[in-house]
């Protein structure tokens, strides 16, 4: 019996209900726009939906800023049309999760406005504040270059009030237990309207030790356990994916050893080690970042991702392999973003080359974990660096050659969709490629079809092959009595490769391509020889295609073997 854990082996879609659809005509989307598009990522096939903020907010760092954490924004519909979302959402079998935004709350919210009022105020320790400016209040800025504090006096409180993101976005005081209270609540009033989950923003700033005597920040790892704990006993089958940009060592501590704490983490440390590869060729420093964050509790995953909504982040590699990415990728200034990030879209970075394009995606899904794609990159959407900070890669959806995209009725969306260049609506759009059966998204459509055909990816143990050439990414995954393999050329010229599956007397023998008729069978030596192009990739299935039959319905730890 195949294990329900849905978010295994699933493909995960993450948009923006405001640049995602708009149906008044006012330049702001809503979810009943929302609901007729779902018959286009049905069709897609992906899995589940993340959804960026859109609860009340003053917006002035795209929803993050929240000012009431139940309910929906006026400009994106009512709690009404949201219910009807999910409901139309689950009808298709697609799952939704939504933002957590639980660090910090807009200045505007009636806590805060409250906890400024007095000091005698209920809501006055759910914040964190000091009566003088301490002494690290130009340390620890989320966006340097931007972002000038971490502390700002309020003129009404007659205090310091601390914000790890900008000025307008006070932190909650998450050590209050009142607050973590609160946290529950807001967790059980969405899955009370139909969602599966969340993706807890800045989570390790969240449980982080805050106020002005904390020289060092310590992470109070059991208020994980207590959202999960919480979590499960209200929908048992809901999930927390983790925002945590942290070093692999304390992976376990955020996933919990005994699988206690959080479902899923976004890996960010080889998210930034495959674009150094894709930048250079070079994939060791990649492999050795599957390998550090190989550990992970049975029921955990990792979430994988090219690019999100934010810059990519470049902090974990070193000077040298991030320059190698900068010069690659965004060597211009106005390409660059707080001192560590590119805050490019995929497509222009890869100067629109589909063939390394198909390799990155092709990569993205065979990775160990749960791929996440951001909207608009199925179908190879462009930036506009016009736009400031990470406005530049949120533009709206591209949906047909009508004005605007599609996008909206109104003339003047919300933010420019990109109208010339290789990237404008009128080049690439949804309408167009689904006409095109070599168009991206059809290409994104068949790979995520033949993702959700591969469960070892998503469930499996997997091995690196070694190989001679660095620009060579060859993983065997084994679950069982079941094994694939994907080698990838990360080079711009063909290769010519030889290597050996690496299991048991004649098992590995056969390789059967998932993507083409292009077979392979071992020598006499038992080694497969391919010559892959530039920027290639393969899908074997090894063995015959008789492997459903082959599939044990019970976990073990030898690898599979002939019969």
């Amino acid at each position: 019996m195949i294990d329900d854990l849905w978010y295994k082996n699933g493909v995960f879609y993450c948009l923006s209900v405001g640049t995602y659809m708009d149906a008044n005509g006012d330049g702001i989307g809503d979810f009943s726009g929302l609901l007729r598009r779902l018959d286009y990522l049905h069709g897609l096939g992906v899995t589940t939906i993340w959804l960026m903020p859109f609860q009340p907010s003053p917006c002035r760092d795209d929803g993050y800023d929240i000012s009431d954490y139940y309910g929906v924004d006026p400009r994106y519909g009512t709690l009404g049309d949201f219910v009807e979302f999910t409901h139309g959402c689950r009808q298709r079998g697609i799952r939704v999760i939504i933002d957590l935004v639980v660090n910090h709350t807009s200045d505007q919210h009636a806590w805060f406005q409250s906890a400024r009022s007095a000091k005698d105020s209920p809501y006055r320790d759910w914040y964190v504040w000091s009566d003088k400016k301490p002494a690290n209040a130009n340390k620890g800025m989320v966006f340097p270059g931007v972002q000038k504090s971490t502390w700002t006096r309020d003129k009404q409180a007659g205090a310091w009030y601390f914000h790890r993101f900008y000025d307008f976005q006070p932190d909650l005081n998450t050590s209050n237990p009142h607050v973590q209270a609160e946290i529950l609540k807001i967790m059980g009033f969405w899955t009370q309207l139909g969602v599966s989950g969340f993706r807890m923003d800045a989570v390790p700033f969240v449980i982080a030790t805050k106020g002005a005597s904390v020289r060092k920040p310590v992470e109070q790892y059991d208020m994980l356990r207590s959202f999960r704990e919480f979590l499960q006993w209200r929908q048992g089958n809901a999930i927390i994916l983790a925002e945590a940009n942290v070093l692999p060592e304390t992976d376990m501590e955020y996933f919990g050893r005994d699988g206690d704490r959080m479902h899923m983490m976004f890996n960010f440390h080889v998210n930034q080690h495959l674009f150094y590869a894709l930048a250079s060729a070079d994939t060791k420093p990649l492999a050795k970042a599957l390998t550090a964050t190989k550990p992970r509790p049975a029921t955990a995953q990792w979430g994988l991702f090219l690019r999100n909504h934010d810059e990519l982040d470049l902090g974990r590699l070193t000077k040298a392999q991030r320059e190698t990415v900068f010069e690659a990728f965004g060597p211009d200034k106005t390409m660059q973003l707080y001192d560590r990030g590119i805050r490019r879209r995929l497509a222009p970075m890869l100067g629109g080359d589909r063939r390394r394009l198909e390799l990155a995606y092709s990569v993205m899904c065979t990775l160990p974990g749960t791929p996440v794609i951001r909207y608009g990159d199925e179908l190879g959407m462009g930036d506009n660096l016009d736009l400031p900070e990470r406005t530049c890669a949120r533009t709206p959806m591209q949906w047909s050659t009508e004005p605007h995209g599609g996008f909206t009725e109104s003339g003047r969306p919300c933010v420019p969709v990109i109208d010339d260049g290789p990237y404008g609506y009128e080049h690439v759009n949804a309408a167009k490629q689904r006409r095109d059966p070599n168009s991206m998204l059809n290409w994104t459509e068949r790979i995520i079809r033949m993702r959700k055909e591969v469960p070892e990816v998503g469930w499996g143990d997997f091995k690196i092959i070694a190989t001679r050439n660095p620009a060579v990414l060859i993983i065997r995954y084994d679950w069982r009595n079941n094994s694939v393999l994907f080698v990838h050329n990360f080079a711009e010229k063909p290769l010519e490769i030889s290597f050996n599956v690496g299991l048991p007397d004649d098992a590995g023998n056969l390789l059967v391509n998932l993507l083409t008729e292009d077979h392979s069978r071992a020598d006499d030596a038992g080694r497969h020889k391919l010559l892959i192009e530039a920027y290639g990739y393969r899908w074997y299935r090894v063995g015959g295609l008789d492997y459903l039959l082959k599939r044990s319905d019970i976990d073990t730890n030898e690898p599979r073997t002939s019969r």
